[in-house]
């Protein structure tokens, strides 16, 4: 190729690759969860195509990676499986062209135990290279393509296109797409999974830090023996500083017996009950308690 059509060649694949996965979520975690994908149908000439990825599939197996890919799941496993058919239709075409294969193998462990973020960046680049193969072996054929063509339109594309090789791998590629789309919906909702159950756990250690300081404050008012329910006084005072924590506060510490009303029958009378118990006794222990209260560390 000239200088000149080296160029025109990048500018044609890097047009074609980012308009084809833009609607794919590579890593922006914070996108919208992407609704589920509405499979095109594929042509029926696909079944009659060759498996064009055989061939890797066998030498995993003889490397012992056949293990790893049980391992994945039926997401995963059928996004490596189009992953596997793409490699293998390049590849086929990088042969009948006699041009150097693209430079990537797919690996089970890059989706295992799950499809993430990461992932998707991994298999766009790839598939960038698989597209960079296929536009050298058949630029004239690639140019026809509308690079914001959808994938019903890709695979229409693919039905027509004369070169089995080529046609399969414009239908893997779509499977790609697809799949891709499938596992990063699996992968929103893990997501959301986890920070719930995060959420959760947040909840309730707040629940429990809450009781055990009610109960320290229950079991530190009950050991000075006052006229008061302490457990009433404490839980009352608690749901009240769920609406306003200062005023609550302010009230426990100045007039307790709003959350809890002084008993009087618990008042013993003074100088050997020479002194009886008075309403005035309700004001004094209604100061003393709260006195107690502002000063206690619980």
């Amino acid at each position: 190729m000239s200088v000149q059509d080296d160029e025109e060649f990048e500018k044609l694949l890097n047009e074609f690759i980012s308009t084809q996965l833009q609607d794919v979520d590579t890593g922006l975690e914070d996108k919208a969860p992407l609704p589920a994908p509405e499979r095109a149908a594929l042509p029926d000439e696909v079944a009659e195509l060759p498996d064009l990825s055989e061939a890797t599939q066998a030498e995993s197996e003889s490397d012992g990676e056949d293990s790893s890919l049980s391992m994945l799941k039926e997401n995963e496993k059928a996004l490596f499986k189009a992953l596997l058919n793409f490699k293998g239709a390049v590849d086929q075409i990088a042969e009948e062209k006699k041009l150097k294969k693209a430079r990537f193998e797919p690996e089970p462990m890059l989706l295992f135990p799950n499809y993430k973020p990461s992932s998707g960046k991994k298999i766009a680049d790839d598939a960038f290279l698989g597209w960079e193969v296929m536009i050298k072996a058949h630029p004239d054929i690639i140019g026809k393509i509308n690079p914001e063509a959808s994938d019903e339109q890709l695979l229409d594309f693919a039905e027509n296109t004369e070169n089995e090789s080529l046609q399969f791998a414009l239908i893997s590629y779509v499977e790609i797409l697809i799949e891709m789309e499938g596992c990063e919906i699996a992968y929103k909702e893990r997501k959301l999974k986890r920070e719930k159950r995060k959420l959760e756990r947040q909840v309730y250690e707040e629940h429990q830090r809450r009781i055990n300081l009610m109960n320290r404050y229950i079991e530190a008012i009950n050991r000075k023996k006052f006229p008061i329910n302490a457990e009433r006084l404490v839980k009352n005072y608690f749901k009240t500083a769920q609406k306003d924590a200062e005023g609550a506060f302010k009230a426990l510490t100045t007039r307790p017996a709003i959350f809890s009303p002084i008993e009087f029958d618990k008042i013993k009378p003074r100088l050997f009950g020479l002194i009886k118990v008075k309403p005035q006794d309700g004001i004094r222990f209604n100061k003393i308690i709260g006195e107690f209260i502002k000063k206690l560390k619980a």
